[in-house]
């Protein structure tokens, strides 16, 4: 009986983990301080739309877009990854492209996340672009 309760204390003491779990690297959002957009689309023609945004730090390292797409309106929003290692400020501008095609005759309305207000609210730079045939 002691052989088992010794193994199962050292068993439960070696499963133990003394690391710290917290995620080495996590996303953040990054306002966008200024948009490069055509003053009109043609149908089904692709074009980079490019976007400026300030790294905060040298552990922010540019990820992905985040687009949300509801009728002709679209979100976007600049994702950046963290790594949790020595930082050093930088607050850089930063110029990142993503590519859009237009598929219906009208105007698209984007809003660029520009951050949050002091209660929390999305602000958003409003810009719409014609497409022509």
């Amino acid at each position: 009986m002691k052989k088992i309760i010794v193994l199962l204390l050292v068993f439960i003491t070696c499963s133990c983990s003394l690391e710290d779990e917290t995620p080495q690297n996590y996303h953040e959002f990054l306002p966008i301080e200024s948009v490069i957009l055509p003053s009109e689309f043609v149908l089904n023609e692709a074009y980079g739309i490019t976007v400026n945004y300030i790294k905060l730090t040298s552990c922010h390292t540019f990820n992905d877009f985040f687009t949300a797409q509801e009728g002709n309106e679209i979100k976007v929003v600049v994702i950046n990854t963290v790594s949790r290692n020595n930082c050093n400020t930088l607050n850089e501008e930063i110029e990142a492209t993503f590519n859009f095609t237009p598929t219906e005759v009208g105007s698209y309305i984007f809003k660029f996340w520009q951050g949050q207000d002091n209660t929390g609210e999305d602000n958003y730079m409003t810009m719409e672009v014609p497409v022509v045939e």
